[in-house]
C-alpha cells in the first residue's frame, strides 16, 4: 500500500508518499481500506517531533479515517466485509489501508457519507468526553468554546446545543463568528479585539461560563480561570498557547472550580472503546437525523498532505480538512 511517512521531523515538506507494507490485521481488529482521512492538530505536532505515537501504534499519522471495511482479524463479530465505517486511530489514517481495533469503529452515520465522515472520530470523541463525559455539561448552562471555527469547536456547539446548552466561542474573524452563530452559538467574542472574560461577564450577567473547552492552554489558563462560573469546569484538551503556567489556587478554589487536563490518543484500547461506545450511543444518532452535522471546510488528495497541514497551521480553515484517496 501507500501511506504518508515521516522520514525526520520538519515542516509540512517532511510528509512524504511512499509505498510500504500492508498492516497486519490481528485478533480482535479489522483491516479498513481508507477512502479519507481527517487532519488534526496532532498530526501537526507528530510531523514537528513534538508528539510521537504510542507504543504498538502505527508510524504514519491520522487519528480518525473513514472507508469500507476490507477483512476482519479472529475474534470480531458485528463487522462484515464492505460496511462502511469510520474509526477512531492511535495512528495510521494516512494510508490505503489501517488495522483498527474493533472497538473503535463506527458506522457512517445517516447520509453523510464515507468522505465526510472521515471527519468526525476524532472531534466527537474528544468533545464527547471532555464536555460530557468528564465536565457534565447540562442543558440550561452555559459552554465557552475556545477556537469555535475549529472541527473541534464546530461539534462542540452544535453538541451543546442538541443538549440544551447556551454556547458562546471565541475565533479571530468576523466570518468565523458567523459560521459559529450559524451552528448555534449565541455568544461570539473576537478575541483579537475584545476581553473574553469582560465580553462573556457582559453577556452571563457576570455569571460566567459553567464549562470551558480550552485548546490554548497556558496563555489562557488565568483568563479561564476568571471566566469561570461557581461550580465550573475547566477541560483542557491543548496548549497551542504553551504548556507551562502559573495558577493562583485562591481564585479557584473560590469558585469551587475543576480543571481537567486529558489527551484521547494514548489511552488504552478499553478506554477508547468505551468512548466509541458512548458516542455510537449519544452522538450518532443526531447525526444519523441531521440535528448535527459534519463541517468540512476543504477536501485535499491525500498524496497532498502537506498542503492540508500548511491550511492547519495558517487557521484559515472552518470546520475539518479531510484528505480523499481521489
Amino acid at each position: 500500500m501507500r501511506a504518508i511517512m515521516i522520514p525526520a521531523p520538519g515542516g509540512p515538506e517532511r510528509l512524504v508518499w511512499s509505498e510500504v507494507p500492508d498492516p497486519a490485521v490481528g485478533p480482535g481488529e479489522v483491516l479498513v481500506d481508507v477512502v479519507a482521512s481527517g487532519v488534526n492538530r496532532a498530526d501537526v505536532l507528530q510531523r514537528q517531533g513534538f508528539y510521537d505515537p504510542p507504543p504498538g501504534a502505527s508510524p504514519y499519522p491520522g487519528l480518525e479515517c473513514a472507508g469500507r471495511v476490507a477483512a476482519v482479524g479472529p475474534g470480531v463479530s458485528g463487522w462484515r466485509v464492505g460496511d462502511e465505517v469510520c474509526a477512531l486511530l492511535a495512528g495510521g489514517g494516512y494510508a490505503e489501508l489501517v488495522s483498527v481495533p474493533a472497538g473503535q469503529l463506527l458506522p457512517v452515520p445517516g447520509d453523510v457519507g464515507v468522505v465526510a465522515a472521515a471527519g468526525l472520530p476524532e472531534v466527537a470523541c474528544t468533545v464527547w468526553s471532555n464536555v460530557f463525559e468528564l465536565a457534565g455539561l447540562r442543558a440550561g448552562e452555559t459552554l465557552l468554546v475556545h477556537g469555535g471555527s475549529s472541527g473541534i469547536g464546530t461539534m462542540a456547539i452544535q453538541l451543546a446545543r442538541a443538549v440544551g446548552a447556551r454556547v458562546a466561542v471565541t475565533a479571530g474573524s468576523a466570518a468565523k463568528l458567523e459560521r459559529c452563530r450559524a451552528l448555534g452559538a449565541e455568544i461570539l467574542i473576537n478575541y483579537r479585539e475584545s476581553d473574553f472574560v469582560e465580553e462573556l461577564a457582559a453577556a452571563t450577567d457576570g455569571a460566567g461560563a459553567d464549562v470551558i473547552l480550552d485548546i490554548v492552554g497556558a496563555r489562557y489558563l488565568a483568563s479561564n480561570i476568571a471566566a469561570l462560573a461557581t461550580g465550573g469546569r475547566l477541560a483542557i484538551i491543548g496548549f497551542q498557547g504553551g504548556a507551562k503556567a502559573e495558577l493562583d489556587l485562591r481564585k479557584l478554589l473560590a469558585k469551587r472550580g475543576s480543571i481537567h487536563a486529558t489527551s484521547l490518543r494514548a489511552r488504552p484500547a478499553a478506554e477508547k472503546a468505551a468512548i466509541v461506545e458512548s458516542v455510537g450511543e449519544h452522538v450518532w444518532p443526531l447525526i444519523a437525523d441531521g440535528r448535527i452535522r459534519p463541517v468540512v471546510d476543504r477536501l485535499l488528495p491525500l498524496s497532498d498532505a502537506a498542503e492540508a497541514h500548511r491550511v492547519l497551521e495558517s487557521s484559515e480553515h472552518i470546520g475539518k480538512v479531510v484528505l480523499t484517496r481521489s
